[in-house]
């Protein structure tokens, strides 16, 4: 018997019970916490369509495939494989673009192989940076957003050295 696929259920009981208990009126609290919801999410709407919108327009313009021939000879100095490049140059923008990066990768070099292996650790290890940048800062008062966003830059950067360092000595 799996315990984890009776613990949600279990808990919506536990909270219908507690709520009957307490005499809260739970539907109401529901609309309530829904209310409350509309106004944060027509804040984070702007930005985030501005980060899909200009991720999308990174890709397609051809900027990104710029970018990573010049910064391959960078990314080889420090270790990192430059058939992984576009993906690094993608995840902070698109988590959907770096999968399918990922996805090529991993088809054309194979999934054992050092650069399928550097790839996917790279993946999985980085974040989308300026999407997270948009919604927690869309709610921010103070919107300094520069250096948070360098310094998770950067760690996506040492990220990718640190695993591709490991993934040679896998």
């Amino acid at each position: 018997m799996n315990v984890a696929a009776y613990l949600v259920p279990a808990l919506f009981v536990l909270l219908f019970l507690f709520a009957l208990v307490r005499k809260i009126k739970l539907y109401d609290c529901f609309v309530d916490g829904v209310k409350e919801a509309v106004p944060l999410v027509l804040t984070l709407f702007p930005y985030l369509a501005a980060v899909l919108i200009l991720s999308e327009l990174f890709e397609q313009s051809g900027l990104a495939a710029f970018i990573t021939r010049l910064l391959a000879p960078c990314f080889r100095l420090v270790g990192v494989p430059t058939e992984i490049a576009p993906l690094l140059l993608i995840k902070p923008f698109s988590g959907s673009g770096s999968t399918a990066i990922l996805s090529e990768i991993l088809e054309t070099y194979g999934a054992d192989s050092y650069i399928g292996r550097c790839a996917a650790v790279c993946y999985g290890s980085s974040e989308t940076v300026f999407y997270i940048s948009a919604v927690y800062f869309a709610g921010s008062a103070k919107k300094r957003l520069l250096l948070p966003t360098a310094i998770a830059l950067f760690a996506n950067f040492a990220g990718a050295v640190l695993g591709c360092l490991l993934c040679r000595f896998l």
